[in-house]
């Protein structure tokens, strides 16, 4: 019996390396849960090519927006789990949407994580006329004044909106969210002065901010940014712990095969270590991660946990 079961899982173990060895042997594709041009579809595009190289197929990216991200990721969990189905995965669609939907379609539990392809900073930035004129000035505006001044986010649940809320729960303001549907339509209203403060991610608004039409307060990020070395983190002006970035993540269904997930964490690498490619993502205000399967996985439950006492702190809710 023994002698029979160990054949058994030596056939296992020689089926799952052939496999490997075979896949892929057709087209993948990406599913971008957003619309063409945002940063998730530009992270996507970025490895695309360079990872059908590696694979030898073609990497195909397919857009499919939706209730904020909802819809494609949904989509994605429902695919056949043989690797040739792939989708990049956010903050919004992996963290904040199973903290907050009463009833989600998915959990992180239906995805197989791969790598944090990049990071991208989050930001808070005010109108040209407000009388802040840095983030320490900025957050004493806000302390002296509770309930004055409003946020324009990219959507009620969106990152943009959670930052905006971890933000006052930090820093002991008050201030009134202001949804809009996307970033281009919050930042054009707070440059014309309809609302006074933006929270955003660095790639939208740095156009805005280089020429003056937005004033940085501070950055959401564990480091400095490059292009502004003098505006500081949110950490340094004394909000401990608020680093969190908006980041791109490849995952797959679960249940996709290890030995073909292994080729797939294999091949990322391989992709992210290129110079072109980190240079492509750091051209668009993004900055290269490439974390193991592991480090990911621990990385999303961590930040489920997060979310979800935030949501219950500051008593966020969507209605279905």
């Amino acid at each position: 019996m023994l002698k029979k079961l160990a054949h058994i899982l030596l056939a296992a173990g020689c089926m799952a390396s052939a496999m490997a060895q075979d896949y892929p042997q057709r087209p993948l594709r990406i599913i971008v849960p957003y619309a063409p041009g945002g940063t998730t579809d530009i992270v996507a595009r970025v490895i695309s090519e360079p990872l059908g190289k590696i694979l030898g197929q073609p990497v195909v990216v397919d857009n499919k927006a939706g209730a904020g991200g909802a819809v494609g990721t949904a989509e994605l969990a429902r695919s056949a789990p043989d690797g040739y189905t792939l989708g990049i995965g956010t903050v919004s669609t992996l963290v904040i949407i199973p903290a907050v939907t009463p009833r989600p379609t998915y959990t992180q539990a239906d995805f197989a994580p791969i790598t944090n392809i990049a990071a991208t900073p989050n930001i808070i930035a005010v109108t040209a006329s407000f009388p802040a004129k840095n983030g320490t000035d900025f957050i004493a505006e806000l302390k002296a004044h509770p309930g004055k001044y409003s946020f324009a986010s990219s959507g009620l649940a969106s990152i943009n909106h959670m930052m905006g809320e971890s933000f006052q729960a930090l820093s002991g303001t008050s201030l009134i969210h202001v949804p809009y549907r996307g970033s281009a339509s919050a930042i054009t209203d707070v440059i014309a002065g309809q609302v006074p403060i933006l929270v955003d991610q660095l790639p939208s608004s740095k156009a805005f901010i280089d020429d003056g039409k937005l004033r940085l307060m501070g950055v959401i990020a564990p480091r400095r940014v490059p292009a502004y070395p003098d505006v500081p983190t949110f950490e340094e002006l004394g909000l401990k712990g608020f680093t969190d970035q908006a980041w791109y993540g490849l995952i797959a269904p679960e249940k996709v095969p290890a030995s073909v997930l292994a080729r797939l964490e294999n091949a990322m690498r391989q992709v992210l270590a290129r110079p072109d490619v980190r240079g492509r993502l750091e051209k668009a205000g993004a900055t290269p991660v490439g974390n193991t399967a592991a480090e990911y996985r621990t990385q999303l439950s961590a930040e489920l946990a997060a979310m979800k006492k935030l949501v219950a702190t500051r008593n966020i809710s969507l209605k279905e």
